[in-house]
């Protein structure tokens, strides 16, 4: 499925991410580093949401900028 709302949106969701959840992106790239590895989008925010709470937007800006910032990664 993949993100279905603006880069805009996409950026004000990952700063508000250790706001309204009480941990930093680079803790929630561990989790998802340690977790399982689901290859599909919708299955790691589907697991983000539920096995930590999460709002549905904010797992899925966990997951888009976890997958820009691994393919950024990947190109250096």
């Amino acid at each position: 499925m993949g993100l279905n709302h603006s880069e805009e949106t996409h950026q004000r969701l990952v700063e508000a991410v250790p706001r309204c959840t009480g941990r930093a992106m680079t803790e929630w790239f561990q989790l998802m580093n340690d977790g399982p590895s689901f290859l599909r989008f919708d299955d790691r925010v589907r697991w983000l949401s539920s096995e930590y709470a999460l709002a549905h937007g904010h797992a899925t800006a966990i997951v888009h900028e976890f997958d820009l910032v691994k393919a950024h990664r990947r190109m250096s």
